[in-house]
């Protein structure tokens, strides 16, 4: 800012000890520059040029004006599904107990879930175990069984 624009009573945005904070002019200093006091701590501080004063604290920075025009005038896009919620939505489906590939093979035609990874299989698979082995009986998926028992090996189901 430039030492004509500053008037007495007004409130800018000055940097006060490596920080930029609000300040009231409150007077002009004998000794040059102005006597203010600092809005966030209530101390007085003494302000020695023009080149501290960033501008109006009324008026909003670069950032402020940013962050209105984002929030204000932005739709919000659909949320996607996760790659879990979607598994769960294709075991819904099916019926049946389904090993990963067929899995992903289901949600990427269905358009469910999207990915770039070279294996999209073992990301589900890994994630699906990790679901059951933290969450126990609360999870959402089992390992597929056989009829004798037996944990059918790479299936999964979802748990009822």
């Amino acid at each position: 800012m430039k030492k004509n624009e500053v008037k007495l009573g007004g409130t800018y945005l000055a940097k006060v000890t490596n920080k930029v904070v609000p300040v009231r002019i409150d007077a002009e200093n004998v000794h040059g520059g102005w006597d203010a006091t600092n809005m966030a701590t209530k101390k007085k501080v003494c302000i020695k040029s023009a080149q501290h004063l960033r501008r109006p604290a009324a008026t909003p920075g670069k950032r402020e004006r940013k962050a209105k025009t984002r929030t204000g005038s932005a739709e919000k896009k659909p949320k996607r599904l996760s790659g879990l919620d979607a598994a769960a939505q294709v075991l819904a489906d099916a019926k049946e107990p389904l090993n990963t590939k067929d899995i992903v093979e289901r949600m990427l035609t269905k358009s469910l879930w999207q990915t770039k990874g070279a294996t999209p299989a073992a990301t589900i698979y890994a994630a699906m175990t990790r679901e059951i082995a933290a969450k126990g009986d609360a999870s959402r998926f089992r390992k597929a069984r056989l009829p004798d028992g037996q944990v059918e090996r790479g299936k999964f189901e979802l748990a009822q």
